[in-house]
């Protein structure tokens, strides 16, 4: 298939667009939907990422649903503004700062918030930083900041970018457990994308992954004792056969988290919105409309059973659990 005069795979339902953000930065996203309940999803962080790759499946299904979803490509990914004065120097901030201004760029007072790793990581500070706008939040297999921190430095099953496109099918066979979702003109897409940001990227992984990002704003951002004090909503999702960022640090973090509901889908990995579409999107579905998981789709998910539910998060049957 070939891809779009912008270098983007062309999904049915989804619509690519541009915004001018109130620092003067130029913003893509892409879109589903006409009217509704706003939805916000953000996409992860390996090289060539856009809001495409990470939410293909799960954007037009909720536009069809009677949700407005928006996938902005994050600076540093994508279509983002090159510019260098708009380059993320400073990561997770400069992410959480760029998001503020694109929900008030497209006119978003209230939206409920998903991201997936390093999206993941940006909602959770989001969420933090300005509770007051979001709904409901949920979570996809990443980290949740100084609440409980990830050594990003350690060894992990990656590869680093070299501007080549079996590099680039590496990359995705790490995050992506079924291969058959790694398609050609998906790689030729996160390829361009990947060109395209080529100096922007690295400024963002040397804040985020390499320690860059300044005392002062890490300050402003942190998590600790404060995630566990927000009365927003949230949910996370992390897959059994995630080899990026193994199951066993989804546990830990339910184990600081008490009021968040953990779910632990089966046949999963690191992005398990590609790998289990329906199911992903079904959970979606009905926690953004209705509030909870339906107990049938809350057992197919795996709902934790390390610890009870939270029964205003997942439906309780009598007599069960």
């Amino acid at each position: 298939m070939a891809l779009t005069d912008e270098g983007l795979i062309s999904i049915p339902g989804l619509y690519s667009r541009n915004v001018r953000l109130a620092s003067g930065a130029r913003a893509h996203y892409v879109t589903a939907g006409e009217s509704g309940p706003n939805v916000v999803l953000l996409h992860g962080g390996i090289p060539g990422s856009n809001g495409i790759a990470g939410w293909r499946y799960m954007a037009p299904f909720l536009g069809e649903q009677g949700f407005r979803v928006f996938c902005p490509d994050q600076p540093g990914f994508g279509l983002a503004d090159t510019r260098p004065e708009f380059h993320p120097v400073h990561g997770v901030f400069s992410h959480v700062e760029f998001l503020e201004q694109f929900v008030d760029a497209v006119g978003l007072d209230e939206f409920s918030l998903a991201g997936n790793s390093m999206g993941c990581i940006n909602t959770v500070h989001y969420v933090v930083r300005y509770p007051h706008r979001v709904t409901r939040f949920a979570l996809i297999a990443g980290g949740i900041g100084e609440h409980h921190p990830l050594d990003l430095t350690r060894p992990r099953a990656t590869v680093r970018w070299d501007g080549k496109p079996e590099t680039m099918r590496a990359m995705m066979a790490a995050i992506i457990r079924h291969p058959e979702e790694i398609t050609d003109d998906l790689i030729e897409m996160r390829v361009r994308g990947a060109d395209l940001q080529a100096e922007s990227w690295p400024k963002w992984q040397h804040a985020f992954i390499e320690g860059g990002m300044d005392a002062d704003l890490a300050v402003a951002l942190t998590t600790k004792d404060r995630i566990t004090r927000l009365s927003v909503p949230g949910i996370c999702l992390y897959g059994q056969d995630d080899v990026i960022l193994p199951v066993h640090l989804g546990q830990e973090q339910e184990d600081v988290l008490p009021d968040i509901q953990f779910f632990y889908p089966e046949d999963c990995g690191h992005q398990g919105q590609t790998d289990q579409p329906e199911l992903f999107n079904q959970v979606f579905l009905e926690f953004f409309r209705d509030g909870r998981i339906s107990r049938k789709t809350a057992d197919r998910a795996g709902v934790s059973t390390r610890r009870p539910e939270n029964p205003a998060l997942v439906e309780q049957v009598t007599g069960e659990r």
